[in-house]
C-alpha cells in the first residue's frame, strides 16, 4: 500500500512539473519588459529591430524552450524583419510569448503563425503610436517644459519628462500583460473553434499589406525624365504613375529581393544602391 501511496505521489509530481514546465513567469516577463527599452539599440537598414526584438524576447524562450535546438529555432523565428513604435511594441511580444508556450505544449501547432501575427500588428500599432507618442505626447510636453522654463523654473525639464515617460511607461508594462494574457485566453478559444489556419492566412494577409504600405511610403524614387510628342509635354513620371502608382519602388525593391535571393552580400547590395543614386542623378535619371 505504501508503495502504491508513494507511486501516485511520484506521478503526481512529474504531471506537475510537466503542467509548469515551460510556462513563464512574472520575472520573465519584467525581464522582457526591461529588455525593451533596448529595442533600437541594434537598429539596421536590412531587418531593422530584430536584433532588438530576439534580444527581448529571450528570457522568455529560454523558460519556454529546454533543449538547445528548440530554443536556437525560436530564436532566428524572431531574427526576421520587425519594425514599430517601441512604446507599444511589448503587446506584440506578450501575445508572440503565449503563442510560443502554445508551440511549446502543442506539436500540431504552425510555428509560422507567430511571425504571421507579428507582422500583422506591427504596421497598425506604429501607426497609432507614432501618431499619439511622436505626433501628439511629445509635442505636449515640449510646449508645458518649456512654459515652466521661460518663468524660470526648475520644472520645465521635470514637467517634460513626467508628461511624456508616465503614459509611456504605462502603456509598455501593461501592453506587455494585456498581450500575454490576451494571448492565452484567444488562443485557446481559436483552437476550440478550430479557427487557427484561418487566423493564419487573415495575418498573412494583413502581413503582405504592411509590408507593401511600407515599400511604396518609405521609398521615395521619382524620376524627372519627359518628352514631347507634338505641341505636349510628358512626364515620365506621369505616366508611370497612371499605369501604377509607385512602381519604381516596387520594381527597386523586387530588384534588391532578387539579389538577396540571390546570395548577394548586404553590404555590396547598400554600395551599389548609394552608386547608383550617385550615378542616376548625375545622368538626371533620377
Amino acid at each position: 500500500m505504501s508503495q502504491l501511496t508513494e507511486h501516485l505521489d511520484e506521478k503526481a509530481t512529474a504531471d506537475a512539473q510537466t503542467q509548469t514546465e515551460g510556462k513563464v513567469t512574472a520575472r520573465d516577463l519584467r525581464s522582457v519588459f526591461w529588455r525593451s527599452f533596448t529595442l533600437q539599440g541594434s537598429w539596421n537598414y536590412e531587418r531593422q529591430q530584430h536584433m532588438g526584438c530576439a534580444f527581448i524576447m529571450s528570457p522568455a524562450l529560454r523558460r519556454i524552450y529546454n533543449t538547445r535546438e528548440a530554443l536556437s529555432r525560436a530564436l532566428q523565428r524572431h531574427l526576421v524583419l520587425f519594425n514599430t513604435t517601441p512604446h507599444l511594441s511589448t503587446f506584440i511580444f506578450g501575445l508572440a510569448i503565449a503563442m510560443e508556450e502554445e508551440n511549446r505544449r502543442n506539436p500540431e501547432f504552425n510555428e509560422e503563425s507567430i511571425n504571421a501575427v507579428k507582422t500583422s500588428l506591427m504596421g497598425p500599432l506604429a501607426g497609432i503610436g507614432d501618431s499619439i507618442f511622436w505626433g501628439s505626447l511629445k509635442v505636449i510636453a515640449a510646449g508645458m517644459g518649456i512654459y515652466f522654463a521661460q518663468q524660470g523654473s526648475v520644472l520645465g525639464p521635470v514637467v517634460a519628462l513626467l508628461v511624456y515617460n508616465l503614459p509611456h511607461l504605462f502603456c509598455r508594462w501593461y501592453g506587455l500583460k494585456l498581450g500575454y494574457r490576451a494571448g492565452t485566453t484567444w488562443l485557446m478559444r481559436i483552437y476550440q473553434s478550430g479557427l487557427m489556419d484561418r487566423v493564419t492566412y487573415i495575418a498573412s494577409i494583413v502581413g503582405l499589406m504592411v509590408v507593401g504600405a511600407m515599400t511604396a511610403t518609405m521609398i521615395d524614387i521619382h524620376t524627372p525624365l519627359s518628352f514631347t510628342t507634338g505641341n505636349t509635354t510628358v512626364k515620365v513620371q506621369d505616366f508611370l504613375d497612371k499605369i501604377l502608382p509607385s512602381l519604381l519602388p516596387l520594381l527597386f525593391t523586387l530588384g534588391m529581393y532578387k539579389l538577396i535571393r540571390k546570395g548577394v552580400s548586404i553590404n555590396w547590395v547598400l554600395l551599389g544602391t548609394v552608386a547608383f543614386g550617385l550615378l542616376a542623378s548625375a545622368l538626371g535619371i533620377l
